[in-house]
């Protein structure tokens, strides 16, 4: 079994789960994570920036590769690299809804537009691959199951040892209802292992979708991002938020990892929207949110992480308790 039951798993995201970010995570009870989606092609050409995207670091304890592409021959090309690096698990992505994917007819536009060929590309996958294989994807139609179970089946006949399913539509990208009925009825038909995905902030939204679909595994996306604790908060009844002095020794944790990671420049320049995520919806000034974006050197951050320290109007002494981003 890949995940035991009540798994909480970190969603691979494109810009954001880089190797920093997991290790602040896992910092914070994440068991199991992903590198962000990797380009078949990109794989296989050796870019120095997908290369790095892959990477693993010794500290992380179990590290799943998301694959995403639509090509027989580069895919197969891909899965012999991976093969030959440090991973768990490998994912192939048929959920992505970013244009630049979508124009390619690669992620949820191959699962929609072309599913032979997708599902072709999932068998050879699994046929080549040494690691399990899974499949992230999305609902197909909101209000009816069928063609998305019938989808989902077609998958796990094909090899898929999991299924990941985001309860949105391709055009709603990240926003709006998750259709609950429908990743319950995937449950349901499908032998194997349904993670459901899809508006997960905070313990009680967790809590409600593995209620409404009846799965206990659940992998939680944008809730992560500039908040690590979500992973203790779904896991803990009496979950305590950090201090403001926790809440910004992570942050210097975090950004300290991508300065080593990156090398000062190319840091600031990725993480000013890391820093961003972290103090969104916290009660921090607006001058200093827009700060963030000018960032570009680590004694300019020491200043910013002062102002940090001084913690948002609501909570003016570094002992108080943040409040937990909802």
């Amino acid at each position: 079994m890949l995940y035991p039951e009540n798994a909480v798993i970190q969603a691979p995201l494109a810009g954001h789960t880089d190797m920093p970010m997991r290790l602040s995570s896992q910092r914070h009870g994440c068991r199991y994570a992903f590198t962000e989606m990797i380009d078949a092609g990109s794989l296989v050409f050796g870019n120095l920036k997908t290369m790095k995207l892959a990477y693993r670091s010794p500290q992380e304890k179990f590290l799943g590769v998301q694959l995403v592409g639509s090509d027989p021959d580069t895919l197969e090309k891909a899965v012999g690299i991976l093969n030959t690096m440090n991973y768990d698990v490998l994912d192939f992505n048929l959920g992505c809804p970013a244009p630049k994917v979508e124009k390619k007819c690669e992620g949820i536009a191959f699962a929609l537009r072309r599913p032979d060929e997708a599902v072709k590309a999932l068998e050879l996958i699994v046929r080549h691959s040494r690691l399990p294989v899974t499949v992230k994807t999305r609902i197909q139609d909101f209000e009816d199951p069928a063609p998305t179970v019938a989808f989902l089946k077609r998958l796990e006949d094909a090899g898929a040892q999991a299924v990941t399913l985001h309860g949105r539509l391709m055009k709603a990208f990240y926003s709006g209802p998750v259709a609950f009925p429908v990743i319950r009825a995937a449950r349901e038909a499908l032998r194997i292992p349904v993670i459901a995905n899809g508006g997960i902030m905070d313990r009680e939204s967790c809590e409600e979708i593995r209620r409404e679909t009846g799965c206990s595994r659940v992998m939680i996306a944008r809730g992560a991002l500039g908040n690590p604790w979500i992973f203790s908060q779904v896991e803990q009844e009496n979950f305590t938020p950090p201090t403001v002095s926790e809440f910004a020794e992570e942050i210097e944790r975090h950004i300290g990892n991508m300065i080593d990671f990156y090398g000062e420049e190319l840091a600031f320049r990725i993480g000013r929207k890391t820093i961003l995520e972290y103090l969104r919806g916290r009660g921090y000034h607006g001058s200093l949110r827009a700060s963030a974006s000018y960032l570009c050197n680590t004694a300019d951050f020491k200043v910013m992480m002062e102002e940090i320290r001084r913690g948002p109007a609501s909570t003016p002494d570094s002992p108080r308790r943040l409040t937990p981003l909802r």
